[in-house]
């Protein structure tokens, strides 16, 4: 018997290392890379959807049934927060929720019922004048974020209160049981007291408060970064809404926001929140505008569609330019933003370039640069899938440079791959929440204006 075996295994072994196998597995794999080729761009970006959907669906949190902060296929954390739910990562599931129905990645009563577990436990989880904290345990209490920053954070919430309006605006003429869960995300989005967070009616928004250190944190919300949607919400609340004048001095500054640069003759009006006269990492052109249709907005400090068009640009000449030589950058690998990075966490930007691609950066700005999204989606899947595309889409980042593609995801990283892909596509989100009246008669008082555009 052991003679047999071995004269088997030598057989094998003698089999594998032929020409022809390595022959064999080479034509394989280049019939795999054809067919990757041959997709259509409906078909490839079908994929891509509802593979990354799957990070809010079958990558839930199990008692919540919302987003987990992060999900490490290497199994390696570096802190005890494998089960943490995130607020705003919560939110863009919610709206991945309502495109997997739209586009039958799941049933409408799969869809209902991942929506009703996970809104049900938000109205009984923790929360402060009617902010969520920023993390959530299962079992529905505040976890610390950081330090002084273990209760209310009105941005997390702004990123959730914007999908609980488009879950409203969906089920508004469904079944009694999708109307009655419309009524509950409704009643969840208007039990938020923007107000409060104006500490004692100053006329700015304050992102944190605490019942143990109050307005300790002190961070005030002014722009320009992601937080547009945080006033827009605020000035639209029908139950504690801010008046225009919190916008106007809080957030613009008393018109300080506005600048007037060029980069890569790219026209910059609005002064971003970071060193120089340069541009933010792109997530600031992804998080605000989920629900929030840009085409056609404006006030009187910006044409928001030009703005993170121009964003998306300057950040994808800068990747082709490639200024600091970095390894992979160009036209088929661009786009820097909050995410992992070689040596932990940063917000990549032109002003902090670590030779890190952060793939959600390029693909939530289909809708601002199609062309160019859509060179780094077919580059990432035709040609680097393998090293970066695993169980739930596209890893958080990688670098071609330090020969690092780690096997790891960010939920709130994820979530805007699949809305503003949808956003281009179809305008879903676009369309439900600009459908809402609170946030038409928020615009206009604000000072707002909305062009229809295609």
């Amino acid at each position: 018997m052991l003679k047999k075996s071995y004269l088997m295994l030598n057989k094998t072994l003698t089999l594998l290392l032929s020409p022809l196998f390595f022959c064999a597995c080479a034509q394989n794999s280049n019939k795999v890379k054809e067919a990757n080729h041959k997709l259509s761009d409906d078909s490839l970006l079908n994929i891509v959807q509802k593979q990354t959907y799957k990070y809010f669906y079958e990558g839930a949190e199990p008692v919540s049934g919302l987003s987990r902060e992060r999900y490490h296929s290497d199994g390696v954390y570096p802190q005890n927060d494998k089960d943490v739910i995130a607020t705003g990562a919560s939110g863009f599931g919610i709206m991945g929720t309502l495109v997997a129905i739209e586009r039958k990645f799941i049933s409408r009563e799969e869809g209902y019922k991942h929506l009703k577990k996970g809104i049900e436990f938000l109205a009984k989880a923790d929360r402060f004048h009617g902010a969520w904290p920023h993390w959530i345990l299962p079992s529905g209490k505040a976890k610390t974020f950081g330090e002084n920053d273990d209760a209310g954070d009105l941005v997390e919430t702004s990123f959730l209160a914007q999908a609980l309006i488009c879950v409203r605006q969906y089920y508004a003429n469904g079944d009694p049981q999708e109307k009655a869960l419309a009524q509950k995300a409704d009643a969840l989005w208007k039990g938020i007291d923007w107000n409060f967070y104006r500490k004692n009616n100053e006329n700015v928004l304050y992102w944190h408060w605490s019942p143990n250190s109050g307005w300790k944190m002190n961070f005030a919300i002014t722009g320009y970064n992601e937080c547009l949607i945080t006033y827009i919400l605020a000035a639209s609340s029908p139950t504690h809404g801010v008046p225009a004048e919190v916008y106007h001095e809080g957030w613009a500054k008393s018109g300080a926001i506005n600048t007037d640069i060029s980069l890569y003759g790219h026209p910059v009006k609005l002064k971003h929140n970071v060193e120089g006269p340069n541009v933010g990492p792109l997530f600031w052109a992804h998080y605000s505008y989920l629900g929030l249709n840009p085409k056609g907005l404006k006030d009187k400090y910006a044409d928001y569609w030009k703005e993170n068009q121009s964003h998306a640009l300057i950040h994808y000449d800068y990747a082709v330019d490639n200024p600091l030589n970095f390894k992979g950058y160009g036209k088929n690998s661009w786009g820097m933003t909050a995410s992992y990075s070689v040596k932990g966490y940063a917000a990549h930007m032109p002003t902090e370039d670590k030779g890190v691609i952060s793939p959600t950066a390029a693909l939530s700005s289909y809708p601002y640069t199609p062309k160019e999204s859509m060179q780094m989606i077919r580059h990432l899947y035709e040609d680097k899938k393998d090293q970066v595309w695993g169980e739930f889409g596209f890893y958080d980042a990688y670098s071609e440079t330090d020969n690092w593609y780690p096997k790891r995801y960010i939920g709130i990283d994820q979530g805007p791959i699949i809305i503003m892909i949808e956003n281009h596509r179809t305008g879903l989100l676009w369309n439900l929440f600009m459908s809402a009246p609170e946030i038409n008669s928020g615009l206009k008082k604000l000072g707002f204006s909305r062009t229809t555009t295609k």
